[in-house]
């Protein structure tokens, strides 16, 4: 019997007198949360394993289910149906899914028509052919059986059941052919044409970008169906790789009413009755102090101030942080959105911001000469570098400048030039920022944090909205200063919060897997390079190498395969500490404007001021992964646009040749980046010559198989612009000379052969 016909059972009472239900271990629980429970899902799982696979109608009896509970039953046994804990096979019985050998997960597709199951378990990939994807989308939840190995010797999955179809709504191209409309997705994964319902169009031409609501979800036999819901309009309009990018990876991009109405309601200014209205903190004054903020020419929103000045030896350095907390509290519409949103979004030339602009560029933003609320990070530093003291305190502060980088260097270098004379007053306390930026970054060295050298890039663009050049964007010491300042305050923040045994969100970033170690060494050793610290090597020993290694030619191949070495930084509950910055422990407590784990970070410290404890409205490690998951969804949102963007830029370049090196290796081909044009693209392995070129995943290379031929990360070549597809965003070279060995020398080798 189905689970849903389980709502038609009329129970026959049971004739004990001691419901089954009172052996629930789970039952107290139960009773926690539900004024009349049911079961709980452990014992319902343990049922259906003690009796075998049973129907809907055996279960309730088994489980003593009154008639009056059958719909709510129901609606648990869907929920563990969801959730791949049971499922119902063909002759709808319930099983448990672990008895049936199935494994759960979440498909991944492929722009050429299969895809891959990746376990929840965590186990190795499993190959999903053609027919399997046809079933599903790219991110459906499914249970799986193995069914042997492809031609490949991978392991290939079949489709069991389909748990939960995650895509509701898609961004596409609308196209016709032969009277039919279909949508092909901007997400390449998603590799079937999605079928628009007749009179479903809202009136869209052929070619125009659409969002489309899926009515009918793939099947064996069929294609999905849907109906548009909004025209973007054409493909080429300015803004529109924007417009894509933020429906393609479902990023929130409009403010909810609730949140509308609560940043009017935002004061504008700093009034008296603020500074004794944050739940019994008092705030200290600090207008006074010449505190500064110093960030990039087109930045708007102002999160961090800092004020440096000799302390005996040493130094007392402030860093003041935008307030947020006070005007963001925990679960009202301001706090919902910034969290479903988890960080803001920066595009070239748009902004997506955590937070309304009355917030973000308005009573939050630390702007110059007037009153702004700020959470302080009071530092006591030795010539060491060492913070030898600290105290974080709610304050009223105002900013006495508003600096740049690029001012701030121009003071720093020439203390008698035009910036230093205008800025006569603050010159000191520039120069005492630096005096201290020195010792810090002196105590970086000798912590041993690794110091990757990165290439950033601006775009310039046109009145019409395209990309006129891309220029390289030089960091100067005055970066390095503030970088340094906003390390220590984050470090305090972790320490305090770790001291006060409070929990919060850390930063963590862990060192290399044994499988990526194994991989550099191998590489290394082809350089006749070492990386010391053997199974378990320290940032220390990173940073050691990339110094020995930094006049070589071949630095950027190194430092390159050196970064690629370690994992993916991400927020979690557990304080494993920040291998690349060689901390013990480290939080975000600097950037509550744009980034909600800072915001939890501020209120987890007021909390501890308060002698309190935080409650942040969710669990911790699910806010960690929450995070972290955002803050991937807009990289990928930005890498996006950016490639669009280059892609355009390329486009009248085909047939030009340019010079560059490669910036990554696969076993189709190699990247390379394009010097002074900075665009990177494809030589496909077909065009690095006529011969068979075999991949090296640990070397980072491809050798060809007659030639010897071989070419690695780094290397410099010459290569011409084949092709531009705007609709993948995807740019192809062709090497200017590629090998082609000598058909004489290849047949003597095959006579020696």
């Amino acid at each position: 019997m189905s689970i849903e016909k389980a709502k038609k059972h009329k129970k026959v009472k049971s004739p004990a007198k001691t419901s089954i239900r009172s052996l629930d271990p789970f039952l107290e629980r139960e009773q926690a949360n539900y004024p009349n429970p049911l079961p709980s899902r452990e014992f319902i799982m343990q049922q259906v394993a003690q009796h075998g696979p049973v129907s809907a109608e055996q279960l309730a009896g088994l489980l003593d289910i009154h008639d009056e509970e059958i719909g709510v039953f129901a609606r648990r046994l869907r929920a563990m149906e969801r959730d791949g804990e049971i499922m119902t096979n063909r002759k709808n019985l319930i099983c448990v899914a672990e008895k049936l050998d199935l494994i759960k997960g979440r498909v991944q597709g492929h722009a050429d028509g299969f895809g891959f199951l990746i376990p929840e378990d965590g186990s190795p990939d499993m190959f999903l052919g053609p027919r399997e994807m046809h079933k599903v989308l790219h991110g459906d939840i499914v249970l799986a059986r193995e069914a042997g190995k492809d031609f490949k010797g991978r392991r290939e999955a079949k489709i069991v059941e389909i748990l939960d179809h995650v895509n509701k709504r898609l961004v596409g191209r609308l196209f016709s052919e032969h009277g039919v409309l279909f949508v092909v997705a901007e997400d390449k994964r998603v590799n079937q044409d999605i079928l628009i319902a007749p009179g479903q169009d809202k009136g869209a031409r052929d070619g125009q970008v659409v969002m489309v609501e899926i009515l009918t979800q793939p099947s064996n036999a069929t294609q999905p169906i849907a109906c548009v819901i909004e025209v973007l309009g054409n493909y080429a309009d300015p803004g529109m790789e924007i417009e894509i990018a933020l429906r393609k990876h479902s990023l929130p991009f409009q403010f909810s009413e609730a949140a509308e109405q609560l940043a009017q309601k935002t004061p504008k200014k700093v009034r008296k009755l603020d500074w004794k209205a944050d739940d019994g903190l008092q705030r200290e004054d600090v207008r006074d102090l010449p505190l500064v903020t110093i960030d990039g020419e087109t930045a708007r929103d102002f999160d961090d101030a800092v004020y440096c000045a000799a302390e005996g030896k040493g130094f007392r350095l402030l860093v003041a942080i935008a307030d947020v907390s006070y005007y963001v509290r925990t679960g009202d519409g301001l706090d919902v959105d910034a969290r479903q949103r988890g960080n803001s979004v920066y595009f070239p030339r748009r902004v997506i911001p955590m937070l309304p602009e009355a917030l973000s560029n308005g009573i939050c933003s630390l702007n110059p000469d007037v009153e702004r609320m700020c959470m302080v990070c009071d530092m006591s530093i030795n010539t060491q570098g060492k913070v030898k003291q600290y105290r974080f305190y709610p304050a009223v502060m105002r900013s006495h400048a508003r600096f740049t980088y690029t001012k701030v260097w121009a003071m720093l270098e020439n203390p008698t030039g035009p910036e230093a004379t205008e800025n006569a007053p603050l010159l000191p306390q520039v120069q005492k920022l630096y005096e201290l930026f020195h010792v810090l970054r002196k105590a970086r060295e000798k912590r041993g944090a690794i110091d990757f050298e990165s290439n950033e890039t601006q775009m310039i663009f046109n009145e019409q909205g395209k990309i006129e050049r891309i220029v390289p964007v030089s960091r100067n010491d005055a970066h390095k200063l503030i970088e340094e300042c906003m390390l220590a305050a984050n470090v305090c923040a972790s320490d305090f919060l770790e001291k006060h045994k409070h929990p919060t969100l850390y930063r963590v970033h862990e060192g290399p897997t044994p499988e990526k170690l194994d991989n550099l060494r191998a590489l290394l050793r082809e350089m006749g390079l070492t990386l010391p610290g053997g199974d378990e090597p320290h940032a220390k020993d990173y940073a050691q190498l990339l110094d020995k290694v930094k006049t070589r030619p071949d630095a950027p191949l190194l430092q390159t395969a050196m970064l690629r070495s370690l994992q993916q930084a991400v927020y979690s509950p557990d304080n494993v500490g920040h291998f690349g910055l060689a901390y013990e422990g480290y939080t975000h407590f600097t950037s509550p404007i744009r980034r909600y784990p800072d915001l939890l970070v501020h209120r987890a410290i007021k909390a501890v001021l308060r002698g309190e404890k935080y409650k942040p409205g969710g669990k911790w490690p699910e806010l960690g992964e929450h995070c972290s998951m955002t803050e991937r969804r807009a990289d990928d949102a930005t890498r996006d646009v950016e490639n669009w963007l280059k892609c355009f830029f390329m486009r009248d370049k085909i047939g030009e040749v340019f010079d560059g090196s490669v910036s990554a290796v696969t076993s189709f081909g190699m990247f390379v980046l394009l010097d002074n044009v900075y665009v990177e693209g494809l030589v496909h392995i077909t065009e690095l010559g006529q011969d068979y070129f075999h991949y090296d995943a640990a070397l980072h290379s491809l050798t060809g198989e007659r030639s010897n031929t071989r070419y690695r990360l780094g290397d410099r070549v010459r290569i011409k612009v084949m092709r531009v597809d705007m609709e993948s965003s995807k740019i192809d070279f062709a090497l200017d000379n590629p090998v082609t060995p000598s058909l004489p020398t290849a047949r003597r080798k095959a006579k020696r052969r």
